[in-house]
Formats: C-alpha cells, sequence, structure tokens
C-alpha cells in the first residue's frame, strides 16, 4: 500500500494526481463503517475493510479496485495483529466497530452482556488503535491519525443503554491519551460524534435522522486534513434530534 502525501490538505483538487493514501476502516460491513469506507475510496484512497461478516465487507467493497477486505474481530488480539500484519503502511485508523448491544434497565444487564459491548466498543478500539501506533510510529514518512467513532452518548445517556453510554464515554479518555501520546511521533487522534445517521442501528428510533453520507463526508474531511492540524472532537447529529435537553 502506497505512502501518503504530507501535503495534501482537505480542499485539494482530486482530479490532480498524488501519492495514494492507506485508510483501515473497523465495521465496514454496514452503516456509518461502509458509508466512509465508500467515501475514501471515492476520493481516491486505497481502504482496508475490516469487520466480522465477510458478506458484509464485500457488498462494501462493491467492484472497488483500492479495496481489502479483511474480516476480523476487533476484540480478538490475534485477529487484530492479524490484521495489521497485512499492512505496510497506515496513514488513517477510523476507528468505528461497535455494538449497542441489549437495551434494557441497568439492573437487568447481564454480565455477559456487558462484556460484550465492552470487547467490542472499547477493548477493540484500543487493540487497533495501539497496532495503528506502532505502525505509524515506525513507518517512514512517520505518522498518521486515528479517528475514533464515539457518539452523541460519549456526552450524555439515553436510558437503558448503561454499556454502549459506558464506552462512549471512556472512548473520549481514549482519544485524548492518544492525542497527547501521538504528539512527538506526528500521530493525530480526533473524534467525531455522531448522532442519528440513518442507518439499520437508529431505524428503530422515533427521532429525527440524518443521512448518513453527512457523517462519511465529516470522517473524509478530518482524514484529509494534514498531519499539522487535527479536529480533536467533531460533534454531528440531526439538527432536531433531542441532545440539547433529551427527553
Amino acid at each position: 500500500m502506497a505512502a501518503q502525501d504530507a501535503h495534501r490538505g482537505p480542499h485539494r483538487d482530486r482530479a490532480r494526481p498524488r501519492v495514494v493514501s492507506v485508510a483501515l476502516v473497523t465495521g465496514a460491513g454496514s452503516g456509518i463503517g461502509r458509508a466512509a469506507a465508500r467515501e475514501l475510496l471515492e476520493a481516491g484512497w486505497e481502504v482496508v475493510l475490516a469487520g466480522r461478516r465477510a458478506d458484509a465487507l464485500e457488498e462494501t467493497r462493491g467492484d472497488a479496485e483500492r479495496a481489502l477486505v479483511v474480516p476480523t474481530d476487533v476484540s480478538d488480539p490475534e485477529a487484530v495483529r492479524a490484521l495489521f500484519g497485512r499492512l505496510d503502511r497506515l496513514d488513517v485508523l477510523f476507528n468505528n466497530a461497535g455494538t449497542f448491544g441489549p437495551p434494557g434497565p441497568l439492573e437487568e444487564l447481564s454480565t455477559e452482556d456487558w462484556n460484550a459491548v465492552v470487547a467490542t466498543n472499547l477493548t477493540g478500539a484500543f487493540l487497533c488503535a495501539q497496532a495503528a501506533f506502532r505502525l505509524m510510529k515506525a513507518q517512514d514518512p512517520r505518522g498518521g491519525r486515528i479517528i475514533n467513532n464515539g457518539s452523541i452518548s460519549a456526552h450524555v445517556p439515553r436510558p437503558g443503554a448503561i454499556a454502549y453510554t459506558a464506552t462512549k464515554h471512556a472512548m473520549t479518555g481514549l482519544t485524548k491519551a492518544i492525542s497527547l501520546e501521538g504528539r512527538a511521533y506526528d500521530i493525530a487522534c480526533g473524534q467525531i460524534d455522531i448522532g442519528n445517521a440513518a442507518t439499520k442501528m437508529t431505524a428503530a428510533m422515533d427521532e429525527p435522522r440524518m443521512d448518513v453520507r453527512h457523517s462519511a463526508e465529516a470522517v473524509l474531511y478530518m482524514a484529509e486534513l494534514p498531519l499539522d492540524a487535527n479536529v480533536q472532537f467533531m460533534t454531528l447529529m440531526a439538527t432536531k434530534m433531542p441532545y440539547i435537553g433529551r427527553g
């Protein structure tokens, strides 16, 4: 996979030849991950598609020639090591894989269900960020960008979603720690908090939603910033969703 053009900016002319950049999208088989992966491909990136379901990843890839499908369970350290072992270089990690878990009162949530949400949303994000950090620190040219998918739930909870809420709050701490430790190695880290993108995950919500393409375009904007600039936190949401005072 090709190296990054360090002078590329978000408003570059896509018709001009450039060095191809490499992005890895986790949870690329559906929803925001699929939309972001396709947006990156459309913009000329090489994209590694990671997720649990090979058939869903193949659907995301379609006929794109610059996409590599690598079925991966991000909660499995061995699977993450194998995923990153496929890469010679990485310019952007979109740490997107996540699960909501079964909704319901906190007193009824089983330990098994709690652990499953933590394993994917938090441990999986950490494992991928750690592997990306090691690769970005050692590669030449050095550096890269990690974009964590937080959520509106990284700020305010929904009723009946304690595991999801806790892991998304923790994602903010992960983002800050990576940002701090990455400074010395030209590794930027930011977080996008998305509210009610129109995906299967939000289909049952009785709330305003927005086109998922807006989320994908925002991820692309963050990805294509030069490494001397960073979107630390971005909140993108359906204008009328109940965030500024829920209920």
